[in-house]
């Protein structure tokens, strides 16, 4: 009798079938992503960007008006105007130095600022240009604003190269509003703390 050494068919293997109670829990699962996921779209419809362009009126180092939006340079905190420094063992009007480094990068030419996150006082935080030039980040690495949430490598070759406000020494921008305006002290701005902010905005539910 002769043997056959060819290959065992294999058997298919049949799931078995699942009980009414593991349907009715995977309908409920379903149902609940569908739910999450139209919370989700709906939620999304408020995180807007808005978008502001025209000729700025530069208030300070790190604000500016275009007509009606007023808006507040995210992830950057300038010196506030009437802000002193003190370099070579004096006093200078470092604030009204941010605001004319500025208007020096501006030059005169429209602005677009996009964004769409608020400060306390109803600014918008926004990250703007003047022809193709980053104004934010600019203003960082020309020494007269400092990272504020962003920007940390800016800042570092700015205080290396002993750039504006880092030729000397100087109060943080907002520990000199804290001391001199008893202000709330203004939470950070920058990419990640905008990630936690749509994120929180996504998922309130009123």
């Amino acid at each position: 009798m002769s043997r056959s050494w060819g290959p065992r068919p294999r058997r298919r293997y049949v799931a078995p079938p699942r009980s009414p109670w593991r349907q009715l829990m995977d309908c409920g699962l379903t149902v609940i992503i569908l739910g999450l996921l139209i919370l989700l779209a709906a939620r999304l419809d408020r995180v807007e960007t808005r978008k502001a362009v025209g000729a700025a009126i530069v208030n300070d180092g790190d604000s500016i008006t275009l007509g009606a939006e007023r808006i507040r340079m995210r992830g950057i905190d300038a010196p506030e105007y009437t802000q002193t420094c003190r370099r070579n063992g004096a006093d200078y009007a470092c604030g009204a130095l941010a605001r004319q480094s500025l208007v020096r990068l501006i030059a005169g030419r429209p602005v677009s600022c996009t964004g769409w996150q608020r400060d306390r006082y109803g600014r918008l935080l926004g990250d703007c240009t003047a022809g193709g030039k980053d104004l934010n980040r600019a203003q960082v690495e020309a020494g007269w604003a400092v990272a504020f949430g962003d920007f940390e490598s800016e800042e570092a070759i700015a205080r290396a190269e002993k750039a504006g406000i880092w030729a000397g020494t100087f109060d943080q921008p907002r520990d000199w509003r804290d001391s001199h305006h008893g202000e709330v002290v203004e939470r950070k701005h920058g990419t990640l703390a905008s990630i936690g902010d749509a994120m929180r905005e996504i998922f309130r539910f009123w």
